[in-house]
């Protein structure tokens, strides 16, 4: 049996699984949820939430609680870029940064937007990293996004402190950051009108942003966090205090970044 009958079958007895409802799995796992997990339907295999939280789970890196918005994100994301400037001479946060362009290094060749059909989620992930390269984003930029999620789990009073959520909160700022990709050109075009035929050049653009969920987030998050766990144990707790220290001066900024880097 050649390897695409093989990978045929398999996913035949998958999709056959998926429509067969198991009654075992009657509950979402989610508290005060009364709908049954998707293995207790015919609508899929997962044995722990319904299909909405499911989805929330996908995009956000929790069933439970959703992601933190830019007004939440920015005013820490600014404190740790300026802690970083300040302290830049740290050798972790050296460390760190070099990490940081040993992925941009490593993330292999750009890919547009539009050409990330039919690649892995690491494929995917890495696509995301080589954007970055390409658009020339400082690498602080980068740590400061995974150290303000650390900073904003601790100070949340209803914290998801998993791993699994860090990376996901983090990997959608990069994801972010890393945009689309965008294209225009001019094409002509003959018109018909009351004077005859004439030429008329028309713009068009495309703009393609890829989606921000599952797996690909979890990748990326994954290689965020091996570039600055380092950085993280030895200087959360200082990167904190700056925030705090921030805040009782009443220096606060809705913005990422703080006006010295635009």
């Amino acid at each position: 049996m050649t390897n695409w009958n093989t990978r045929k079958k398999r996913h035949d007895e998958v999709v056959a699984n998926a429509k067969r409802p198991n009654h075992m799995y009657g509950y979402c796992r989610v508290m005060g949820c009364s709908k049954p997990a998707r293995a207790g339907t015919s609508d899929g295999l997962d044995q722990r939430f319904c299909r909405a939280h499911a989805e929330h789970y996908q995009r956000h890196g929790s069933p439970y609680k959703g992601s933190y918005t830019a007004k939440q994100l920015n005013p820490y994301r600014q404190a740790a870029l300026l802690w970083l400037l300040d302290n830049e001479n740290l050798p972790w946060v050296e460390n760190a940064i070099q990490r940081v362009k040993g992925l941009y290094q490593q993330a292999g060749p750009h890919v547009e937007a539009f050409r990330l059909r039919g690649l892995k989620p690491k494929e995917r992930a890495k696509a995301a990293i080589a954007r970055l390269r390409k658009k020339e984003v400082d690498p602080r930029v980068v740590i400061a996004a995974w150290l303000a999620v650390e900073m904003l789990v601790l100070d949340d009073p209803q914290p998801d402190s998993k791993i699994e959520y860090k990376r996901v909160q983090a990997a959608k700022i990069v994801h972010r950051m890393a945009s689309g990709s965008h294209k225009r050109w001019e094409r002509e075009v003959q018109r018909r009108g009351n004077l005859g035929q004439s030429t008329q050049v028309v713009v068009e653009e495309m703009h393609v942003y890829p989606r921000s969920r599952g797996r690909v987030l979890r990748q990326l998050g994954e290689m965020l966090e091996s570039a600055v766990e380092l950085l993280v144990d030895h200087h959360l707790e200082e990167a904190h205090a700056f925030k705090r220290g921030r805040d009782k001066l009443g220096k606060y900024e809705d913005r990422p970044y703080p006006k010295r880097l635009g």
